[in-house]
C-alpha cells in the first residue's frame, strides 16, 4: 500500500509541469489572489492586475526564495531597505521573505512611483516609466528625460528615453531596457496576446 502511494505520487510529480515546460499562457497561478488583491487595494479594480504579475516574473520568475547579487528578496525583488520604508506605511506588511508582503510591498512601491509620473500621454507611458524606475530608480529617469529635453525629444515619451538611454551617464540601460521589454512581453502572454515587437 505504502508503495503504491509513493509510486503515486512520484507519478503526479513528474507529470506536474515546472515553470519552465509550461506553455506560455500556462504560467503559475499560485499567486495570482495576491497579485488581484494588492493591484485592487493599490490601484484600483480597473488596474490590470497581470502587469505586477508580468513584473514579478521579470523579477524573480515567481521564486520567493529568490536572492540577488546585491541583495534584493523575493518574489517582487525589493531591496531590504525598500521593504522597511514600505513597511513604515503599511505596518502589517511583517516579513520581506513571507511571498504576500513581498507581493504587498511591491506593488505597493509600485503605486508609490506611479504617483509620481502624471504627465504622460498615455497610461501604457506612465506605466512604462514606473517600471524602469522600479529598475533603475527615479533619479535615473529624471536625468534621462533631462537628456531627451536638451536633444528636442519628448521627455513624456518612452520610445524618446530609450533613444537617449545611452548618452545618460552612470545608467546601465541595457538592463532597464531588456526590464521593460520583458514585462511587456510577459503581459502580452498572460493576455494570450502576440509580444509586442
Amino acid at each position: 500500500m505504502i508503495r503504491a502511494v509513493v509510486a503515486a505520487v512520484l507519478l503526479f510529480a513528474a507529470w506536474t509541469p515546472t515553470a519552465a515546460q509550461r506553455a506560455p499562457g500556462q504560467q503559475d497561478a499560485r499567486y495570482d489572489p495576491l497579485f488581484k488583491k494588492y493591484s485592487k487595494r493599490y490601484f484600483g479594480p480597473a488596474f490590470d492586475w497581470r502587469v505586477f504579475k508580468a513584473q514579478a516574473m521579470a523579477e524573480s520568475n515567481l521564486s520567493a526564495d529568490a536572492k540577488s547579487g546585491v541583495g534584493a528578496r523575493g518574489i517582487m525583488q525589493l531591496m531590504p531597505t525598500t521593504f522597511r520604508e514600505i513597511q513604515t506605511r503599511n505596518p502589517e506588511l511583517a516579513c520581506i521573505d513571507h511571498p504576500e508582503w513581498n507581493i504587498a510591498a511591491g506593488i505597493g512601491y509600485d503605486r508609490s512611483l506611479w504617483r509620481l509620473w502624471t504627465e504622460h500621454p498615455t497610461l501604457e507611458e506612465r506605466r512604462n516609466f514606473m517600471l524602469a524606475s522600479y529598475n533603475a530608480g527615479r533619479g535615473t529617469l529624471l536625468r534621462a528625460q533631462n537628456t531627451a529635453r536638451e536633444k528636442q525629444l519628448d521627455h513624456c515619451v518612452w520610445r524618446s528615453i530609450a533613444e537617449i538611454a545611452p548618452s545618460v551617464r552612470g545608467w546601465r540601460y541595457r538592463e532597464t531596457l531588456q526590464y521593460v521589454t520583458r514585462i511587456e512581453a510577459n503581459l502580452a502572454g498572460l493576455k494570450g496576446e502576440e509580444a509586442p515587437p
